[in-house]
């Protein structure tokens, strides 16, 4: 009887200490030939979706080892069998075949699980949304010129290639979360020009367009020259000012110059933001904040990020108690069962 597949993280969720059967589609990230103590060789082949990744290990005896050692790095497979997760070496599996997917299982791979599809989607209209309340209309109109220009690059793009939203589409979770926290933050510090915010952090990542974007038709991150060189603060600051500049080509721009702020001030003080979002220069930005919108904007990156890492490690990190939960990197220690919310229910 054939069985549904999971996705890899929802799989690692599900898997206990005890063997349970599974199904899981997946990319080929890796085939790599390893070696034992007593120096007998064995493949590890590194898998991966758009949730997570998992070693499988085909030892020298196993039916499916001629057919492992034929598979390449980009190809898609299915894995059925028994899986495990232990504290030595996580998911593992037992008892396993494997298949390559048809074209329609792997473009339904490729397109997502129905539950984040439906989120990103979301994510994305509310992206949409802030922007269009942007009242200032030289930041309103460079967003929309952004997202007209880059839309399918930001839907893949992740927000990192390895702490936070690791993801396909991570980036636009990311961007609309900071954007809801910064509505919500404007309505109290209402000092802070809303504007000039909600475009900043539509723009900090926009660098990681390259740094950490997606293929159309894989899950394996390439490392883009460009951003290994400079960097996707660095980028971001540069694809601001491209677009600035297209702006200043349109027939609209000079009825502008009656607004206030002065437009070149505008835009200086949104390339700051882009420039100091990472807060300090140790950490990447060639300038710390100087002002409350990049100092904002600073503090909901990080807050966005981190709760992401721990809500995470809280679903699929090692359990050292009941309540504990090992540290991942760069998180600053183990973590402990966050307090339940009230209820008056018994």
């Amino acid at each position: 009887m054939a069985t549904v597949p999971v996705t890899i993280e929802e799989l690692k969720r599900q898997t206990g200490s005890e063997y349970s059967g599974g199904s899981v589609h997946a990319q080929i990230d890796e085939v790599a030939t390893r070696r034992t103590k007593d120096q007998k060789t064995y493949l590890e082949i590194l898998l991966r979706d758009g949730t997570a990744s998992f070693p499988l290990r085909v030892w020298s005896d196993h039916p499916s080892r001629g057919f492992c050692s034929e598979l390449r790095n980009g190809d898609f497979v299915e894995v059925q069998g028994d899986f495990i997760v232990t504290a030595a070496f996580g998911l593992e599996v037992r008892n396993w075949n494997v298949r390559f997917l048809t074209a329609a299982e792997k473009d339904e791979l490729l397109t997502g699980p129905p539950e984040v599809q439906k989120k990103q989607s979301v994510d994305y209209s509310a992206i949409e949304s802030f922007i269009a309340s942007i009242r200032d209309p030289r930041l309103r109109e460079l967003s929309l010129l952004f997202l007209r220009e880059f839309e399918d690059r930001l839907r893949r793009a992740a927000g990192a290639r390895r702490y936070h939203h690791a993801r396909r589409g991570g980036l636009v979770e990311h961007i609309a979360q900071m954007m809801r926290a910064c509505d919500a933050l404007a309505a109290i510090y209402t000092a802070l020009n809303r504007d000039l915010l909600l475009t900043g952090i539509l723009f900090h990542d926009s660098g990681k367009l390259w740094e950490n974007c997606f293929p159309k038709e894989s899950f394996i991150m390439p490392h883009d020259f460009r951003a290994e060189l400079v960097g996707h603060v660095s980028m971001g600051v540069e694809l601001v000012n491209r677009l600035w500049h297209r702006l200043k080509e349109g027939a609209e721009f000079s009825s502008w110059n009656v607004l206030s702020p002065d437009s070149d001030l505008v835009r200086l003080h949104l390339l700051h933001l882009v420039a100091s979002h990472h807060g300090e220069k140790q950490f990447g930005s060639p300038v710390e904040p100087k002002t409350p919108e990049a100092m904002t904007l600073h503090l909901i990156d990080n807050l966005d990020a981190k709760l992401e890492m721990m809500s995470s490690n809280y679903q699929l990190g090692k359990r050292l108690g009941p309540e504990v939960i090992e540290r991942i990197r760069p998180l600053p220690a183990n973590l402990v069962a966050a307090l339940p919310a009230f209820s008056e229910e018994a």
